[in-house]
């Protein structure tokens, strides 16, 4: 897969990395190639190079999307040479403000890489991929900001709930992230590192949960309202207690701003179409197909409760399959 490039069409993100890792991480490894059968006609050459990145030089190659190929070779080099939680841990907080690009998919793909390099030692293939994470979030860096604090609430259930609409729904994520000019208070006075990570658990489990009344919004986007929070949740472990607090501020303006861009005005009552078990659950969005499917199905199997479960079925039905 790092013979693709990070994105088709100069701004579909490609998925592959990700629901591989995530089918490998759920016992899933031997139906990785058939899935990737079915991908493959999503998967462009890996880009060329324009310019090195450098040390000197990289303020000036941030968020520029021409320069992936640039930013990967650069994180290529530096994982190489230093151990990866040094560069992780140099990098995320330079990173983090800008974790809005490219749909919030380069911070779930490097989510992924960190889960992987966690559960066991650091193969190459691993760290070439937590380089291919981190230089195609550096080529997307998108920040927010100017947001006005707006009511909020004490859950983050309710805080998601508080969330406004925006009123014009047409264009691309980037269109779209621009027209957020406010978001509701949450956790705003979180200051220890362990409730931070407390929150942040809270704040993945309430977005998943709603995906099952409120995904019909728009099913493949409002999928990331779950899975970028969680993304940072997994890579906490590998971070610095002090970057946990920031972390989790980032993360619900993500999943905040999602919420905003693409949730329903009114919420729909959902019963799943029976009781399942993880796996069952877990193989029934395999056979389904959809990289996004996959991903929330991944994330609801973090959280295990049949809530999570009912919102990736709810997202089964849905959305469209991979054939």
């Amino acid at each position: 897969m790092h013979s693709s490039g990070p994105e088709r069409l100069g701004r579909l993100t490609n998925h592959a990395p990700m629901a591989v890792e995530a089918l490998a991480a759920h016992g899933q490894a031997s139906s990785v190639h058939r899935w990737l059968d079915l991908y493959t006609r999503k998967l462009e050459e890996f880009p060329s190079g324009i310019e090195p990145v450098t040390n000197a030089n990289w303020r000036l190659a941030l968020g520029d999307a021409r320069r992936a190929a640039d930013w990967i070779d650069y994180f290529g080099h530096e994982i190489a040479e230093r151990p990866w939680r040094d560069v992780l841990t140099e990098w995320w907080p330079r990173l983090l403000p800008g974790m809005y690009g490219g749909s919030t998919h380069p911070v779930i793909r490097v989510g992924h890489a960190v889960r992987t390099l966690l559960a066991d030692k650091g193969t190459e293939p691993r760290l070439a991929e937590l380089a291919h994470g981190l230089g195609y979030w550096a080529a997307r860096y998108h920040p927010v900001t100017d947001l006005a604090p707006l009511p909020g609430a004490d859950s983050a259930a309710a805080a998601l709930d508080a969330v406004a609409p925006i009123a014009q729904r047409d264009g691309g994520f980037a269109t779209l992230l621009n027209r957020v000019t406010g978001l509701p208070v949450w956790a705003a006075a979180v200051e220890d590192p362990h409730e931070a990570y407390h929150c942040l658990t809270e704040l993945v489990r309430a977005a998943t949960h709603r995906y099952a009344t409120h995904g019909h919004g728009e099913e493949t986007m409002l999928v990331h309202a779950a899975t970028a929070p969680n993304a940072v949740l997994r890579t906490l472990p590998a971070l610095p207690h002090a970057l946990w607090v920031s972390s989790l501020r980032a993360a619900w303006t993500a999943s905040a701003a999602v919420t905003a861009m693409y949730a329903p005005h009114a919420p729909v009552a959902y019963s799943p179409p029976g009781t399942f078990t993880p796996e069952e659950v877990f193989e029934r969005a395999l056979a389904h197909g959809d990289e996004h499917v996959i991903k929330l199905t991944d994330t609801a199997l973090d959280i295990g409760d049949e809530q999570a479960l009912a919102a990736a079925l709810r997202s089964i039905e849905l959305s469209e399959p991979l054939v």
